[in-house]
């Protein structure tokens, strides 16, 4: 349950209009639950299968089949990896209304009245939606396809079978929020079309699948996420929609909710991403996350003759654009929150954003973006088919790797200064963007003037990304923290103020005051006022400025009284870090040995899985975390002051 003080926080959020949206839908669920015994009865059903499409028939190279087929084992017997549990047995049947992480069942009445935020109530949701998402559904049904094997086909079956007796209309976590149904919409789609030629599903079960079906898609057109919730929630949501309406065209109403999701899909993907292809949630994971829903709805309005228009289609390859100009220094930095959300498992890491861009490059004919990919093309096959295949390796690519050149991605506030190939260079991401999409900012963090620093391929100092959202609230405020952050600190206080799990209050608001690229990486200048909110008011001002192998900070807070100041410095996992001196420290990872040197006015020192207080970890991944070194320089100052930090980047001699 919230508090009042968080329900007036959410209501100063809202307009007038989505006052009396969210009192429609209160009164709306009052409805539902009285006519829930009527509405879960069985109705007859007088549509007709009628695929609007088929999906391409999956390929895979022979050397990755069993790996594929032995995952497909491990899922027909009820095991699932995800989030921290590795091969989590499921139960037979499978339990589809248990919190596996904690051990809890989630409760099993009339939808709309579940506190799905509450863990005491409904145990951490994403552990009891994250199996119902049926993404599995699609790699056992590949897996069929591939080796010919009927019974991975009869484990989808037997597997939505269970769900449907165990998931009534309306009632349980998995009928709470539109999104899981959409995102269950689309995988039952591509499974069942994958699995039709072995005419498992027919009759009653037929009319079962098409009756879950016909009513996943009402419930979701219904229920919209609008106004402050109108986020990923709403493009997932109409993606859904659009992706099922066009398959099951002989539905009632499909063609109507078809056309009606199209229309959101088209405004959703100008109104939340920028221009230069950043999404407005100022969050890496989101990013791939709805750019998944835009690619797969793409294709069906292709597949099926309801070609999206080409305003879609150049933004939706902005944004790929965006992804791989992230990429061309290494792994994408982990900004904002990320919850290990996927649309689709088309083959490879699913949560590796290099195979939606092999899918993107076939989709937009970039041979530019193949060498971003690496060996990360499994999903191609498994979406696009071995035409897919066939037109990825036919891309034309350049030589030899390019310059990594510096990066102004204006729109979104992020800066990338860089040096070296592609690939194998420096590069450094420095956030001067918002906190997050107005008017909650739900995905920021507090990072304003944080950076990152990758140096040939590897992660040196890293966002440490996100861990948790529900179970454990220290955890998911430190990782959003400005602590949890490459930034400076004032008086242990967050650049913005948090007052729920997904709310901020007064934000700190960041601009760019100063870019000039360099063949040698460049100068970028920022500010942020979150602190001017502080009895004595601080301004932060930072300027970066990497010079081939050197990048100096410089950072000057700009105050009258006395203040405590941290600067944390995150260093990735798995680094040896060695204190060379009072000031200075070492750092190898993988081919670089990087040198750090803090102000000598900061008092240094490391945290290492530290709880009290929090420091050194780092999550990459939801509710999983790992020890790191986290670099720490503290001074307590008076009046104005400034601090200069250099970091030496170079190559080693030996990898480590």
């Amino acid at each position: 349950m919230q508090s009042l003080q968080w329900y007036l926080h959410r209501l100063r959020t809202m307009s007038a209009g989505e006052i009396a949206w969210r009192v429609h839908a209160s009164l709306r669920d009052r409805a539902d639950r009285l006519l829930l015994p009527l509405r879960q009865r069985p109705r007859p059903m007088a549509a007709t299968w009628e695929p609007g499409f088929h999906v391409p028939e999956p390929s895979v190279v022979p050397q990755e089949l069993p790996a594929l087929l032995a995952r497909a084992d491990r899922l027909a017997d009820n095991r699932l990896s995800f989030f921290d549990l590795d091969d989590q047995p499921l139960g037979d049947p499978i339990d589809w209304n248990r919190d596996f992480g904690n051990g809890v069942d989630a409760p099993r009445g009339f939808a709309g009245r579940i506190d799905y935020r509450d863990i005491r109530v409904a145990g951490d949701c994403k552990y009891v939606w994250e199996p119902s998402r049926h993404l599995q559904f699609v790699v056992l049904a590949r897996a069929y396809r591939l080796s010919g094997q009927r019974r991975y086909a009869e484990a989808v079956v037997r597997q939505l079978v269970s769900w449907l007796d165990q998931c009534p209309y309306g009632t349980g976590m998995q009928w709470r929020s539109p999104l899981e149904l959409a995102i269950r919409l689309i995988n039952w789609t591509w499974a069942l079309d994958l699995i039709a030629p072995t005419g498992l599903v027919t009759g009653d079960l037929r009319t079962r699948v098409l009756d879950a079906v016909q009513r996943h898609l009402w419930e979701i057109s219904r229920k919209y996420s609008r106004y402050s919730s109108a986020n990923n929630h709403t493009i997932g949501e109409a993606a859904g929609v659009y992706v099922a309406a066009s398959y099951f065209r002989g539905l009632k109403g499909a063609a109507r909710r078809r056309d009606e999701a199209r229309e959101i899909l088209c405004r959703e993907i100008l109104a939340q991403t920028y221009p230069d292809g950043g999404t407005r949630e100022q969050a890496t994971g989101y990013h791939l996350f709805v750019l998944q829903f835009f690619l797969l709805a793409g294709l069906v309005g292709r597949w099926t003759g309801d070609d999206f228009p080409e305003a879609y289609w150049r933004r939706l390859e902005t944004m790929c654009d965006w992804l791989a100009a992230l990429l061309g220094g290494g792994g994408v930095p982990m900004i904002g929150d990320a919850d290990d959300g996927c649309v689709g498992d088309m083959g490879g890491d699913k949560l590796d954003p290099r195979q939606w861009l092999a899918v993107a490059a076939v989709v937009f004919n970039r041979g530019d973006f193949k060498p971003l990919a690496g060996n990360a093309v499994q999903a191609v096959g498994g979406l696009l088919g071995e035409a897919g295949r066939e037109a990825f390796d036919a891309l034309a690519v350049p030589g030899e790797a390019g310059p990594l050149v510096s990066t102004a991605l204006a729109d979104s506030g992020y800066y990338l200064l860089q040096n070296g190939r592609v690939g194998d260079g420096i590069s450094v991401m420095f956030d001067c963007g918002p906190l997050g999409m107005d008017p909650l900012a739900a995905h920021g963090h507090a990072d304003a003037l944080s950076f990152t620093l990758r140096a040939f391929g590897a992660d040196v100092l890293v966002d440490p990304g996100t861990y948790d959202y529900f179970t454990y609230r220290r955890w998911r405020d430190y990782f959003r923290s400005t602590s949890g952050h490459n930034t400076i600190v004032v008086d242990d206080e967050n650049q913005s103020e948090m007052q729920g799990l997904f709310l901020w209050g007064r934000r700190a608001k960041a601009e760019c005051l100063a870019w000039q690229a360099g063949p040698a990486g460049g100068v970028v200048s920022g500010r942020h006022d979150g602190y001017t909110r502080l009895a004595d008011p601080v301004v932060h001002t930072r300027t970066l400025t990497l010079d081939g192998g050197v990048l100096r900070i410089d950072d000057t807070l700009e105050a009258a009284g006395e203040h405590r100041v941290r600067l944390p410095l995150h260093v990735a996992e798995h680094a040896r870090v060695e204190q060379v001196d009072p000031a200075a420290w070492r750092i190898d990872v993988g081919p670089a040995r990087v040198l750090v040197r803090m102000d000598p006015a900061l008092q240094t020192h490391c945290l290492r899985g530290s709880e009290d207080p929090i420091g050194g970890w780092i999550s990459r991944g939801y509710h999983r975390k790992a020890a790191s070194c986290t670099i720490v320089g503290e001074a307590r100052t008076a009046g104005p002051a400034a601090f200069t930090c250099t970091i030496h980047v170079e190559r080693s001699t030996d990898d480590r």
